[in-house]
């Protein structure tokens, strides 16, 4: 009974802190995870062929040279990784990210024998490169539902009145 209660207590104690832990660093967390990856990723696809995507976004965007697809891709990639590292330019991260995202289930629809080995539960490798990034629109939404809430034009009134108070 001493062992049942105790171990209760310290489950409830476990379970505060790793919620307090996970409030205080999830949503930076995803944050930098996001912008990491994005800037990791878009830096391959900028500098060439030296990125494991190269392939799959030329059979995908064919109409398009690789040489210019690619690389402006990875630039577009390389802006959302710096709009979720800084905080001030989520929102615009945000909307880059809603820009890509569809365009990165094509191959699916495109290139369904490069990303099935049987459609449609049977993923390639490319496949799952693709379906993972349910993840990163997963993560967004929540980094999403952290924001201020605030209107922009209330922001801007706001932000206005502090630099008033600033200056005078």
């Amino acid at each position: 009974m001493i062992i049942k209660e105790f171990v209760t207590k310290l489950e409830a104690q476990f379970d505060k802190y790793m919620i307090r832990f996970s409030t205080k660093i999830g949503v930076p967390f995803l944050r930098y995870a996001i912008g990491i990856i994005f800037i990791w990723f878009g830096a391959l696809k900028m500098i060439g062929e030296l990125s494991p995507a190269y392939d799959l976004v030329a059979a995908t965007i064919y109409w398009l040279t690789p040489e210019i697809i690619v690389p402006l891709l990875g630039l577009w990639e390389v802006a959302i990784g710096v709009a979720f590292l800084v905080p001030a330019l989520t929102r615009a991260g945000i909307v880059l990210l809603a820009f890509q995202m569809p365009g990165t289930f094509l191959p699916l629809v495109l290139l369904p024998e490069v990303c099935f080995t049987v459609v449609p539960f049977g993923l390639t490798l490319e496949g799952q490169y693709i379906v993972k990034n349910l993840v990163i629109i997963g993560s967004a939404l929540v980094i999403v539902a952290g924001m201020s809430t605030r209107k922009p034009d209330k922001l801007a009134v706001s932000v206005s009145k502090k630099n008033e108070a600033l200056i005078s």
